[in-house]
């Protein structure tokens, strides 16, 4: 029998060790957003703050409570615009790194 690791387990040492991992994520949850996949964007967040900057002190930089962050970013959350910004931002300023919109031709 194979042994097996907890997803957020591996998620979390892989972004420990690997910046570019936990850049590409952070990547992939804005992509997400912007075409039209907010489910699967909030459930990549959601695992990225777990492995970075965890939700109390997300709590603290965006001034809002830790529950109210855990229920947006649930599968079933709805995040305002500004709150979701304000997550962004503290995980890009925590990351240290930016973010740029590019299109795509379909």
């Amino acid at each position: 029998m194979a042994l097996t690791r907890h997803f957020k387990e591996t998620v979390l040492e892989r972004v420990e060790r690997d910046a570019a991992f936990a850049q590409a994520l952070l990547d992939e949850a804005a992509t997400l957003f912007l075409n039209g996949e907010p489910e699967t964007a909030r459930l990549i967040l959601r695992d990225l703050i777990n492995a970075t900057i965890g939700f109390e002190q997300l709590a603290t930089l965006t001034a809002k409570p830790s529950k109210s962050l855990h229920r947006m970013l649930s599968p079933t959350g709805n995040p305002s615009m500004d709150n979701l910004a304000a997550i962004f931002r503290a995980v890009r300023d925590r990351l240290n790194v930016s973010l740029e919109a590019h299109s795509v031709a379909a």
